[in-house]
């Protein structure tokens, strides 16, 4: 098979895609759709992937409902570039945002522990790029974002202006504040698009508040909902009576006399500080609190969907933006059995959880295995509301077939991440294809080969094991970046030459 061929055209000629060029919805009920982003939750931190730990009663329950997926990727291991993936369809080397904004480099970008020096990238999502949002807005959809946006530092370039009717929190956060006049995920929050509660209020309860009012309203026509979460982002806080039930759990499980972190791993060099640890263990209360409220807030919307009548009709999808933070930063979080976590381009940093409910067209508790984008999302979203779509520039393709039967062509997944991340990750590139996964890692200058069926947590590298198949992928991937004329990385003339070639 020409894989080249394949990746060039955007493999419409292999799965039909929808675009908004060509408008033709068809006569039944356009379905409403709900799509649910969680931020920083890891691909083990939900019952139904995992883990044993963490509680999420409502997510499980929707899983046995839909359908989850094995092999679910955000197109970046940060924030920012999967979630203008996911309104675009695009990569996010198409969206010139292949870092978060603003990114390390506007604090610490040519420090001389870096060999590298990172290029600027787009610091917003550009105004001529046409969003999910715009294309179901004009094919008779009512929009909303509840929550995180983090797409633009100025407000021109807020949700408002992207094609959401509604915006509820949504603006050039990265995550909840916390300082003088605002308390991070407790009322006053800071945040220019969402008006204060009442004290004690919880963000995650807001927004879903918030949602909850716009599905009321706009109940008897087609809606998009965006429920960007800002949970489980930094800082860790979470309800009082939430913390004490899970450090309850902790204690009588014995999880918290074992100790959670270490320091052995060798990417982690004696210069660094203790902010680097990697999570070996679930075990942090606080951390579960949060999931457990996010699971909470989605039962009450799922509750709500079923009291008036809409569940039929509505299509329903969660994921994540990128993996669990693991590494650094508190490390709240262990992606175990996937290695590392957020801004890695390891599994632990890139393969998250996807639940999709499609009613009447999946089969309830499935599992698909076939690798799939966040630049999927779009083109999926456009033919589940019969909306058709010829756009060329598109990434993405229609996952619907998958829903009855989990086959679709190979196609090659890439991702470019041409930055040092805070969590302890390099730079470099990717691409999987079948069961294999290729890492050009930039800081060391060599390529890393999985065969990702056989071990999933990336022990072994398989490159000098097999050369050709090593070539292959490096080739599509070289290929793919000098279509893209994708930013590289400058050497630093102030590297202190100090960092080790082991991993």
């Amino acid at each position: 098979m020409n894989y080249r061929l394949i990746y060039k055209i955007g493999f419409t000629a292999l799965v039909p895609l929808s675009c908004y060029f060509l408008s033709s919805c068809t006569q039944e009920k356009k379905p409403n759709v709900i799509f649910i982003l969680a931020d920083d939750l890891g691909y083990s931190d939900l019952g139904c992937y995992g883990s044993t730990f963490y509680e999420t009663p409502n997510l499980d329950r929707l899983a046995l409902q839909g359908v989850c997926f094995s092999n679910a990727y955000a197109a970046c291991p940060v924030s920012s570039p999967t979630r203008a993936a996911i309104l675009t369809g695009k990569y996010p080397v198409k969206s010139g945002i292949t870092d978060w904004i603003p990114g390390r480099q506007t604090s610490n970008n040519g420090s001389p522990n870096d060999k590298l020096i990172a290029l600027p990238f787009n610091l917003k999502l550009d105004p001529g790029e046409v969003t999910i949002a715009e294309v179901l807005k004009q094919n008779g959809y009512t929009t909303m974002i509840s929550g995180k946006w983090h797409l633009g530092e100025d407000p021109i370039y807020w949700p408002e202006h992207q094609g959401f009717d509604v915006n509820c929190g949504g603006c050039g956060l990265g995550a909840p504040v916390r300082n003088k006049t605002a308390n991070g995920y407790f009322s006053p929050y800071g945040n220019p698009r969402l008006k204060d509660g009442p004290k004690g209020e919880y963000l995650t309860d807001r927004l879903t508040d918030e949602a909850i009012k716009f599905i009321e309203k706009n109940r008897k026509k087609p809606f998009f909902l965006y429920l960007s979460y800002y949970a489980v982002h930094n800082p860790m806080q979470a309800k009082e009576e939430h913390i004490r039930k899970f450090q309850t759990k902790a204690d009588s499980t014995g999880l918290s006399k074992t100790e959670p972190f270490t320091r052995d791993r060798d990417w982690i060099r004696p210069d660094m500080s203790n902010n680097y640890r990697e999570r070996i263990i679930q075990s942090n209360p606080v951390y579960a609190a949060m999931i457990y409220s996010m699971d909470e807030n989605i039962g009450r919307l799922l509750k709500k969907i079923e009291e008036l009548g809409l569940a039929d009709n509505t299509v329903i999808f969660f994921t994540s933006d990128n993996g669990g933070l693991s590494t650094a930063e508190g490390s709240p979080t262990c992606n175990a059995p996937l290695r590392a976590g957020k801004g890695w381009l390891y599994e632990g940093g890139i393969r998250v959880p996807l639940i999709i409910k499609y009613p009447g067209k999946s089969k309830p508790g499935t599992w698909i295995r076939t690798p799939v984008s966040s630049i999927d999302f779009f083109p999926t979203i456009l033919d589940m509301c019969g909306i058709k779509c010829t756009n060329k520039e598109i990434d993405g393709v229609s996952l619907i077939h998958l829903f009855e039967k989990d086959e679709m062509p190979e196609r090659p997944i890439f991702w470019h991440y041409p930055h040092y991340s805070n969590q302890g990750g390099d730079p470099g590139s990717a691409i999987r294809l079948g069961k294999y996964k290729l890492i050009d890692n930039f800081e060391k200058a060599r390529v890393e080969l999985y065969d990702l069926e056989n071990d999933i947590s990336e022990q072994n590298d398989v490159s000098a094991l097999y050369p050709e198949k090593t070539k292959e992928l490096y080739n599509l991937l070289d290929e793919w970046r000098k279509l893209h004329s994708v930013k590289m990385m400058l050497p630093n003339p102030k590297w202190k030459n100090n960092k080790t070639d082991n991993l």
